[in-house]
């Protein structure tokens, strides 16, 4: 008998990308996947490909509880593992984003997946046993310029995952952090649309700079060196599901690799030239 065939995963933001990949992948290997998106037509899509599906929307509490209900009830109480992979970057520089794009960008990356883990938890100490995995990213260890809201989005994620897995030792429940860096997914597509949403570029200070910026986003295919396709994170979440002591960060890719080495010893204004230097040098008055 497989033993993963009566292990219960919820994915969230599986409509592309690293989701869908890890929802497949996970389903293939013998899990039962209960895939979550936003829109109708996704969900249709999964349901298609024979996952099964479930709507949520991680800015709205009665979504988030109406899911975790029916993830719940559809495993009896049974899931072992949650990966929050849902999320979005938001653009711009820090002095251009709004209190309401901040606040946005943290409903879904930070305060909804707190509150969908926090439903979750109770069920996996009542078995003693579960597996948290949480999707940040390299900007999760490490600030990159004109990405201001995301960082900030991934460092909170991190300190709440830190806490939470000093907090559930002894449980049976682990908690791992995946930090990717450079991975094809829609990403960019959707953190173009964000900053149109919300950033004002034509009059802006740095409105040369975001020229590069939308240009870098509106490109098909890799942007960075050592660009991975999805199925290096699926790879990661398989390790921390599977492993009899999982760990608590999983890097993806060089670069993720690279800065988490680097943050550790180089000098503070040394590293923040390396990540300056990609965007180019910063707009003057």
């Amino acid at each position: 008998m497989d033993p993963y065939k009566q292990k219960v995963v919820l994915v969230t933001g599986c409509s592309t990308g690293i989701g869908a990949c890890v929802a497949g992948g996970l389903r293939e290997r013998g899990y039962r996947v209960l895939a979550t998106a936003r829109n109708e037509a996704d969900l249709k899509r999964l349901s298609d490909t024979g996952l099964e599906s479930i709507q949520l929307d991680l800015t709205d509490s009665a979504s988030i509880r109406e899911a975790a209900d029916e993830a719940l009830e559809r495993s009896d109480g049974g899931i072992y593992g949650l990966f929050n992979n849902a999320g979005f970057g938001q653009p711009g520089a820090v002095e251009d984003i709004s209190r309401r794009a901040l606040r946005e960008q943290f409903e879904t990356n930070v305060f909804g997946t707190h509150e969908l883990t926090c439903r979750i938890i109770p069920a996996m100490r009542a078995r003693s046993k579960g597996r948290i995995i949480q999707n940040s990213s390299i900007l999760g260890l490490v600030a990159m310029p004109f990405r201001g809201a995301y960082n900030a989005s991934k460092f909170a994620l991190e300190g709440l995952s830190d806490t939470l897995r000093q907090e559930l030792r002894g449980s049976g429940i682990q908690v791992s952090i995946i930090e990717p860096g450079p991975v094809l997914s829609h990403f960019r597509a959707n953190a173009l649309a964000a900053f149109h949403r919300h950033v004002d570029s034509r009059n802006s200070t740095h409105r040369e700079t975001y020229a590069a910026l939308q240009a870098r986003l509106e490109k098909k295919g890799p942007t960075a060196a050592f660009t991975l396709p999805p199925e290096a994170v699926l790879k990661k979440v398989i390790h921390a599901l599977e492993a009899r002591r999982p760990r608590a960060r999983y890097p993806v890719t060089v670069p993720a690799h690279a800065f988490s080495w680097l943050r550790r010893i180089l000098p503070v204004r040394w590293l923040d030239g390396l990540l300056t230097k990609e965007m180019g040098p910063p707009a003057r008055p």
